[in-house]
């Protein structure tokens, strides 16, 4: 009687434990499916991006298709040329800083020509490519060059007359072969002051772009302005204290 008191309860266990089993099989299966619900639900919404635009001050919002693409925005022919004009002068400011390594030991100085000619060489490039981006050539009209030192970065194979520079504080041709003939604490001299020259130049080109009616406008395009302001400045007063502890 006890033995099949045994063999019982054992058939018992097995069945109630095989139920368990399947039971935990059933859960876990259970629980596998809705995990990758969730995740195919996640995968769908990464899949379609929701593309929201603010609306006006008052104004809800508006959700866009996803088809939506960003496009630039307008920019006025002042935008372009300021950009053009300003590349030809940043080439004249890298060109002047060449001259530091073989016309000074002024560690000062060579410092500071390291830093305009990294600055501005990299802003070069920015320019470039922001031109590049709208269709527009990163060199300015030829109508608009005469006088430019044919020896820049970028302007070989041009044929220019001899007229007046048009962009604001560049070094005349003139200027320009004094600084090259200049060794020492004349170099020193005559550089500090062109580059003084040479920036606030740059400052009147921004200020000449933002008294343009509708210029200025392009986000890119006013961060980088600013940066040039700002950066110049600092750079100006930076040099006017070299030029006063001169002895």
């Amino acid at each position: 009687m006890k033995s099949f008191y045994f063999k019982v309860q054992r058939k018992l266990q097995s069945v109630m434990g095989g139920g368990a089993c399947r039971s935990g099989l059933v859960a876990a299966t259970t629980l596998a499916g809705l995990f990758s619900l969730t995740v195919c639900a996640r995968q769908a919404d990464q899949a379609t991006p929701v593309v929201v635009q603010p609306g006006a001050p008052g104004q809800p919002t508006r959700t866009l298709p996803p088809s939506t693409r960003a496009t630039l925005p307008p920019r006025s022919p002042a935008d372009v040329q300021f950009m053009q004009g300003m590349i030809v002068h940043h080439a004249q400011a890298v060109e002047m800083t060449a001259l530091i390594g073989s016309h000074t030991q002024n560690k000062d100085l060579r410092l500071l020509g390291a830093r305009i000619s990294h600055s501005q060489s990299e802003e070069i490039k920015f320019m470039k490519r922001w031109l590049d981006a709208r269709g527009e050539p990163p060199s300015l009209p030829m109508q608009n060059m005469r006088g430019m030192n044919m020896s820049m970065p970028g302007m070989a194979g041009m044929n220019m007359s001899n007229q007046p520079m048009l962009m604001p504080g560049m070094l005349t041709q003139k200027q320009m072969a004094a600084l090259t003939k200049a060794k020492g604490a004349k170099f020193d001299h005559l550089f500090l002051t062109g580059m003084i020259q040479h920036h606030n130049g740059a400052l009147i080109m921004v200020k000449d772009l933002f008294d343009t009616a509708g210029s200025g406008q392009d986000a890119e395009l006013f961060s980088f302005t600013t940066d040039v302001d700002s950066g110049q400045r600092a750079e100006i007063r930076i040099m006017q204290t070299m030029l006063r502890e001169k002895p």
